[in-house]
């Protein structure tokens, strides 16, 4: 039976029944149980498990150890879901703490199969947003890798940050004002849209425009930005007409 074809108090039992026996096999030095949930088609049976191991991870300083080196190596596992669960759970760690879990997203980042690395671009998001200064630092290195991919990821990864405090990414994106990928470019574009509709990020997403050199680059940006505020338009500061308005009223 799947997650969500459960009642809600059968859901929080499975739960209860995944993190306990995670923690059974961390304390064996097994990775039975946690393989099983790790690779379950299910995907919330699979969030459930890395949820349980971000958990457990704190909660369990005894164990902290054994846990990164069992993350390490079930980087190898064959099935891309296992994969997918372990950097996710990572992601979790290092909500709180970067450095222990920063060698698995340099590895992640170069993973054969789109799920683990979409997994890093969710996980940075999620890092980012609560634990910027060393997440955002390691993901600048990144920014100009030859690898269009890896450049786009990290583009995306940090957007989440930027929907509150785009400041803290919009040097990093500007350092991608001439790439020449098309996929990379409009990643940019999409971001720089993403971070200006909240209350005082246009004004702020703005000011540092102006500085920006590739100005074919920045009129894509200023087009999305008046765009999504017509998508967002029941969660955006401005309407769509004030975003264009205060666009118009500066010195582009």
């Amino acid at each position: 039976m799947a997650f969500y074809d459960l009642d809600k108090n059968s859901r929080a039992e499975l739960v209860q029944q995944i993190s306990t026996k995670i923690l059974a096999g961390f304390e064996q030095q097994s990775t039975d149980h946690l393989l099983q949930y790790a690779a379950d088609e299910d995907t919330y049976i699979r969030k459930a498990a890395y949820l349980s191991i971000g958990r457990l991870f704190f909660a369990c300083p005894h164990l902290q150890a054994l846990i990164l080196s069992i993350l390490d190596r079930l980087l190898e596992h064959t099935d891309f879901k296992v994969r997918q669960t372990i950097i996710n759970a990572a992601g979790e760690i290092g909500k709180q703490l970067f450095e222990p879990v920063q060698a698995i997203f340099d590895k992640s980042l170069f993973d054969p199969h789109h799920s683990p690395r979409n997994a890093v671009i969710g996980s940075v998001k999620k890092m980012g947003e609560v634990n910027p200064v060393p997440v955002l630092e390691w993901a600048a290195q990144y920014l100009q890798h030859p690898d269009k991919e890896i450049r786009r990821e990290i583009c995306h990864g940090i957007e989440l940050r930027g929907r509150k405090y785009p400041q803290d990414i919009l040097p990093l994106l500007q350092s991608l004002e001439f790439d020449t990928t098309a996929r990379v470019r409009n990643t940019l574009v999409h971001v720089i849209g993403q971070i200006a509709y909240k209350k005082g990020c246009l004004e702020t997403v703005t000011a540092h425009l102006q500085h920006w050199q590739n100005k074919d680059l920045v009129k894509a940006a200023l087009e999305e930005i008046i765009d999504v505020h017509y998508r967002y338009r029941n969660f955006s500061f401005y309407t769509q007409d004030e975003a264009r308005n205060y666009i118009a009223s500066r010195a582009f």
